[in-house]
């Protein structure tokens, strides 16, 4: 049930850049997508013009960080060239795919994302900007 709803709700935030191809970087190619500090993960891939999400697949490229990483990158808090140099993000695999998929993730425009949904990301990550900053003041003191 999860992967159907989660399946459907990308396919329609995402509908315009899949429409224009962007996603054909997954075409028959498999993404894993791990949160280990939440225990989760997908496997993602693109098939005859939607992504599909799957429980189990041999992924090609893994992209692995904690839930505040993903955050910040979804709510352009922080770009995806620092996450990944700071180790923040990694990829494992073929470097290649996941770098690709790093400069579509860095591509896709949040203007297409619905109203509320981007104000609710923009402000949750703004929020843990400002902790983290904050955070790191304490800690230099």
């Amino acid at each position: 049930m999860q992967r159907l709803s989660l399946e459907a709700s990308l396919n329609r935030l995402f509908a315009e850049p899949l429409a224009d191809g962007a996603f054909d970087i997954l075409d028959g190619r498999w993404l894993q997508l791990c949160i280990p500090d939440l225990g989760l993960g997908w496997f993602l891939t693109q098939s005859h013009g939607r992504l599909r999400i799957a429980r189990q697949a041999e992924a090609d490229v893994r992209i692995s960080g904690n839930w505040r990483e993903f955050l910040l990158l979804a709510s352009r808090q922080e770009d995806p060239d620092t996450l990944f140099f700071r180790r923040r993000l990694v990829i494992e695999g073929d470097t290649e795919l996941g770098l690709a998929v790093k400069n579509l993730i860095d591509s896709l425009d949040p203007d297409q994302l619905p109203p509320l949904l981007w104000r609710l990301l923009q402000g949750a990550g703004q929020k843990l900007a400002e902790l983290a900053q904050s955070e790191a003041v304490v800690s230099r003191s």
